[in-house]
């Protein structure tokens, strides 16, 4: 393979390979992938098939994967969403795939067995997570699985916000974690990505990917306002207003709003200055 092969990207490896690559990429054996949906809250994509192996990202509930290979419990797989690739527990994968029509609003909501409160909840769903909505009754939504959703904690699909930093604000307070996506721990690139797709973009997942295909690049002198996106090396942040700053991060270990002229400065005195801020458009 090539020095320009990105693997987060590409679902290849020396020994196998998606078959739609063959001829692109070497690979011992080239296989069709299988369809599978996520059917856990929150569901880690390691880096390598074992438990304590790194967290490149997550994959949220109602999410499809494509499984091209499986060892000892783990799949390996690539998100149909942002087109990562990694190894996910086999056992949070289902075959029989629904067809979301809400997401979960919410930073975190339960689904429950009947439409009672009081019962202990069988799943919990971060924000952002999607189910497929059959019915109502009383004040909760019915899912295709039988469960029950408070239903103003869900939205449709098709519904857009107009301001994304608003979903992101409800994620104050989250703790940092490097690859993570819900309100349990989320990093600087999640919490741009799970927030933007309110807004009907879909973003790419890591930093570099997102600094290259989100927006404008700002002019010299033209002034920050609410959306903006602000990049540093491995590092992306969101402007509140003109002068502060949303960016989950290493320093508050959490998602912390700060004065964006204080967390510039400490990020330059480590080393990093600003490499771009860019402005969004979106679909109308």
């Amino acid at each position: 393979m090539s020095d320009s092969f990105d693997r987060r990207l590409k679902p290849a490896r020396p020994d196998l390979a998606a078959r739609h690559l063959e001829g692109r990429v070497e690979a011992a054996h080239f296989v069709d992938g299988r369809r599978m949906q996520v059917k856990d809250g929150v569901a880690d994509l390691k880096r390598e098939p074992r438990p304590d192996a790194r967290l490149d990202t997550q994959a949220l509930y109602g999410e499809t994967v494509v499984v091209y290979d499986e060892e000892e419990g783990w799949a390996w797989a690539q998100l149909e969403r942002d087109h990562y690739v990694g190894w996910i527990a086999a056992n949070v994968l289902w075959s029989r795939i629904e067809q979301p029509t809400h997401r979960i609003r919410t930073p975190r909501s339960f689904v429950y067995p009947r439409p009672d409160i009081k019962d202990p909840p069988l799943l919990a769903l971060p924000l952002g997570a999607e189910v497929e909505i059959v019915g109502e009754r009383d004040a909760f939504a019915v899912t295709k699985d039988g469960g029950f959703i408070y239903r103003r904690h869900l939205a449709g699909l098709d519904e857009r916000v107009a301001d994304f930093v608003s979903v992101a604000e409800t994620l104050i307070g989250a703790p940092y974690l490097w690859g993570g996506k819900s309100s349990l721990g989320v990093d600087c690139s999640g919490l741009v990505q799970t927030s933007l797709a309110f807004a009907g973009v879909e973003a790419p997942r890591d930093t570099d990917l997102q600094e290259v295909e989100l927006g404008r690049p700002l002019e010299e002198g033209e002034p920050l306002r609410r959306g903006d996106l602000v990049f540093w090396k491995g590092h992306v942040g969101i402007m509140q207003d003109a002068a502060r700053l949303l960016h989950a991060n290493a320093t508050h270990m959490q998602v912390a709003s700060e004065p964006f002229d204080e967390a510039r400065a400490r990020i330059l005195a480590a080393g990093s200055p600003v490499t771009s801020i860019r402005r969004l458009s979106f679909p109308a």
